[in-house]
């Protein structure tokens, strides 16, 4: 099994005070980073997430990982607060925004964000945590963290987009996306599919990260698909804002 639907199955079976392990990133950082650098080479995620929230105010990034976001988020919010289960990581995140006096970087699972009620206006998640049916302890815990008019934005892969996608989906033949857009339609959601390019500066980076993505024949067959340095990945995009007002 790859560690994509590893991470993905744990959701639904967790307590709230338990944490979703994300293998790739706790196991391999370095190779992480190096997959966070390739991502989204021409910023199409990022422009998708530009009108969907206030990114000017207070911003919470829940599973900030090594905290390759944050500086991003900081060249404009007024705070960013990263929150991160896994310590090792915590750690690397905070190196990273020692130089930045807005950001800071916290403990704390998805289910538990240390933070008092109503102190964010946008909470982020990108690819981690809310994967679908098992993630409505994390949704309800947002809901505390945001002000009335913020917003819930959740950044996941788009298993219907190839090649990307096609290779998820081997990895997890049980996947249903249709189900899992569903969900997030029952719980509010807006989506917006956007497609990406994954660049790497050679053969070795991205072979290395498609192994710690899929498993090793899923990693394989993607690898001998791939004929340069790039290939397409698809997201969804989800929003979903806090009421300002009174719901009857």
């Amino acid at each position: 099994m790859g560690m994509v639907s590893r991470a993905r199955d744990l959701v639904a079976s967790l307590r709230v005070s338990e944490v979703v392990p994300s293998p790739n990133i706790w196991h391999w950082p370095r190779v992480y980073e190096a997959e966070n650098r390739a991502q989204d080479a021409g910023g199409a995620v990022w422009a998708a997430l530009e009108p969907l929230a206030d990114w000017s105010g207070d911003v919470v990034d829940v599973g900030c990982g090594s905290g390759f976001h944050l500086p991003r988020f900081a060249e404009r919010a007024r705070s960013v607060t990263g929150v991160e289960p896994h310590e090792p990581l915590v750690e690397q995140a905070r190196a990273r925004v020692a130089g930045l006096p807005t950001v800071r970087v916290v403990s704390g699972s998805a289910q538990a964000v240390p933070l008092m009620d109503a102190t964010a206006d946008v909470v982020h998640a990108r690819t981690a945590y809310f994967f679908g049916d098992g993630c409505q302890p994390g949704l309800r815990e947002a809901d505390r963290v945001l002000r009335p008019g913020g917003a819930l934005v959740v950044v996941d892969l788009d298993a219907a987009r190839p090649p990307y996608g096609r290779w998820l989906r081997a990895d997890i033949p049980s996947y249903d996306g249709a189900a899992v857009d569903a969900f997030f339609e029952r719980q509010g959601f807006t989506r917006h599919r956007v497609a990406t390019v994954w660049r790497f500066p050679d053969r070795e980076t991205l072979v290395s990260v498609l192994r710690i993505e899929f498993s090793a024949k899923v990693a394989a067959r993607a690898a001998a698909e791939v004929d340069g340095l790039e290939f397409t990945v698809g997201y969804r995009v989800l929003v979903r804002r806090k009421p300002s007002g009174l719901v009857l």
